[in-house]
């Protein structure tokens, strides 16, 4: 850590290196723990890994001095490569995801489970109903945040690219979900007092 608050020489360069092969593996896992919930294979998994280290490095380097020494230093570079593996996966949600849910997967849920045939079918329409709200009972901008939120797209990402605050997007998400909450209720497919 001491080799990176110099910022230049070759104590600099190694330190920098070896960080960022630690970063590397880090977002690795991350990447292939999330990726998939998000579509993302192959090559592009590991292009993002990479860049979200690249990024997380070259912030741990400006920010260096605010490190206080709380914890371990690879705790606190840790928290910036999961930081930015998020940011990058939110927007990649962004830019390809138009969907609002995958009723078959949903319905897999009660597959993997183990649950009895009527149990499935009653998740499944349970399933349908709660999309059928989404696409009915919201307006365009709940139904966005909260599609957004269920796909995993942290608050963060979500507020920069909808150019509000996370209190906002708090509201947002209270008031979406009373609406299907309700809609949910009047279907029959809830319990008024459960």
């Amino acid at each position: 850590m001491d080799a990176l608050e110099g910022g230049h020489g070759s104590h600099y360069e190694q330190a920098c290196t070896q960080l960022h092969e630690l970063l590397v593996r880090i977002a690795m896992n991350e990447v292939f723990r999330r990726g998939p919930r998000y579509r993302i294979t192959g090559p592009e998994l590991n292009d993002l890994a990479h860049q979200a280290a690249a990024d997380a490095l070259m912030r741990i380097t400006h920010k260096i001095q605010e490190f206080r020494g709380d914890a371990r230093f690879t705790t606190w570079a840790f928290r910036f490569v999961v930081l930015e593996v998020s940011s990058k996966l939110g927007r990649h949600f962004w830019r390809v995801s138009h969907t609002l849910f995958d009723l078959d997967e949903w319905t897999q849920v009660p597959d993997r489970s183990g649950s009895d045939p009527v149990s499935h079918w009653q998740a499944r329409e349970l399933g349908e109903a709660a999309r059928n709200a989404v696409e009915t009972a919201l307006s365009a901008h709940q139904r966005q945040v909260f599609t957004a939120v269920v796909n995993g797209v942290s608050l963060e990402t979500l507020a920069s690219e909808l150019e509000t605050n996370r209190n906002a997007l708090y509201k947002t998400m209270f008031d979406a979900r009373k609406k299907l909450r309700d809609q949910l209720v009047a279907s029959g497919h809830l319990s008024a007092t459960g």
